[in-house]
């Protein structure tokens, strides 16, 4: 084993250790939030061989409402065992998602070496092990880890084809593994869908139309058949879940502040309730496409608002400020805040000093085959999805913080060719 792999391997189990021990040493008896029961619920239910639906002994949701959720994480709860009603996060969620959350520091570290050497992935391991938004959210019954970890997957996977020219029968390809990845990841976070049409466009860009119709069939087939169930079971073509358009509503609403979901803005969960309140008969599934539609007239009403709102979101996407910060205490806020300010500007230098190197190398097509390219535009889908619906926190830390994490520990890599003249990439 190299000196380098031995480094990740020591990042990997420090990070494993350090998510395991926030989980079962200082996470302990916190109370579930409204997301964290629903999934619990849809995966105790899914382990009792009950189907996809709320359990009986689930209690009333208030205020709040019970959509149809995405699959792929109430799947995952009920394959660990998730069978009884519990009002904290059960230990053994933890423990796997912490596990999950160390793979992740290794998919980081390969992504980072595969574009700019082994210096970069030992930086992108050590960032990654301690960065403190991915030592938490292991501890939390929310689906960021998993997603992160299968994006994450993706990402390598496409980055794989372009460094090693990968072939069969003479024709370049997608693997079916990254295009899998990703419709599975779409099963875990609808919103991961927004990169589809940008991964196909970068895959046509670079000559290879096959391979993106095949990546785009592949991860719709994964989808297919939990789309054909919902139209059975709602009476109309869901693609994935039903609480797109109450996410829609709350981004683009006259209340809206542009970061945030209700919990954050009383003045628009108000606005919410008395929606619902005029349409009292009917299911969260049939009022969503109402929400959209009431959304949709706003926007046409007001556009000059609505552009000003698409601004403040914007600006919180890379400013950490919003409502949604508010929530939590004043020691989670400057941990999270910190961490994503002392990235990102490190990232904006590494991408700035990686692409010069590049310019500058001998080698400059081989370097650009094995550039993150796959990993940049994950976040910007992220961003996409945030614009159009409203970014949050947890919204950004499963893609968009990874992504900094891997271009700021391009700094290692393209100091080392400055310095001595070299590629980077063994």
């Amino acid at each position: 084993m190299t000196p380098a792999r031995r480094w990740i391997v020591a990042c990997v189990l420090v990070g494993l250790a350090l998510r395991v021990a926030f989980a079962l040493l200082y996470w302990v008896n916190q109370p579930l939030t409204h997301d964290e029961r629903e999934y619990l619920a849809l995966g105790r239910s899914l382990a009792r061989g009950d189907g996809f639906r709320y359990p009986a002994d689930e209690p009333p949701p208030g205020t709040g409402q019970q959509f149809g959720r995405a699959p792929g994480y109430p799947v995952f709860l009920a394959a660990l065992g998730v069978r009884e009603p519990s009002e904290h996060v059960p230990r053994r969620v933890q423990i796997v998602q912490s596990a999950l959350g160390a793979v992740g520091i290794w998919l980081m570290a390969a992504i980072a070496g595969r574009a700019a050497g082994p210096r970069a992935a030992k930086a992108a391991a050590a960032i990654a092990a301690i960065y403190p938004p991915l030592v938490w959210m292991p501890s939390y019954a929310l689906s960021e880890t998993l997603f992160s970890t299968l994006a994450l997957a993706a990402a390598l996977a496409l980055q794989e084809v372009g460094a090693r020219r990968l072939e069969i029968g003479g024709r370049r390809f997608v693997p079916v593994f990254a295009a899998a990845a990703t419709g599975m990841a779409i099963l875990v976070r609808p919103a991961m869908v927004f990169f589809l049409p940008l991964a196909a466009g970068w895959m046509i860009a670079r000559r290879r139309p096959m391979a993106a119709a095949v990546f785009v069939l592949i991860a719709a087939v994964c989808v297919l058949p939990w789309t054909i169930r919902n139209r059975a079971v709602y009476g109309r073509w869901i693609a994935v879940a039903s609480e797109g358009g109450v996410t829609f509503w709350t981004g683009n609403h006259p209340l809206a502040v542009g970061e945030g979901d209700l919990a954050a803005n009383p003045p628009l969960k108000r606005a919410e309730l008395e929606f619902r309140a005029a349409h009292p008969d009917l299911t969260p599934e049939q009022l969503e496409p109402l929400y959209y539609r009431d959304a949709f007239a706003w926007m046409g009403r007001e556009p000059g608002r609505w552009l000003a709102l698409m601004g403040r979101k914007l600006f919180y996407t890379i400013v950490p400020i919003g409502p949604s910060y508010a929530l939590h205490s004043l020691k989670y806020f400057a941990a999270s805040a910190v961490s994503f300010l002392v990235v990102l500007p490190a990232a904006a230098v590494g991408a700035w000093r990686w692409r010069t190197a590049r310019r500058g190398a001998a080698d400059a097509a081989d370097r650009r085959d094995r550039s993150p390219a796959a990993l940049w535009l994950m976040a910007a889908a992220t961003v996409a999805a945030g614009l159009v619906f409203f970014p949050q926190e947890r919204f950004r830390i499963p893609v968009i913080d990874p992504a900094l994490i891997v271009t700021a520990a391009l700094l290692a890599g393209s100091y080392r060719d400055e310095l001595t003249g070299r590629n980077a990439d063994v």
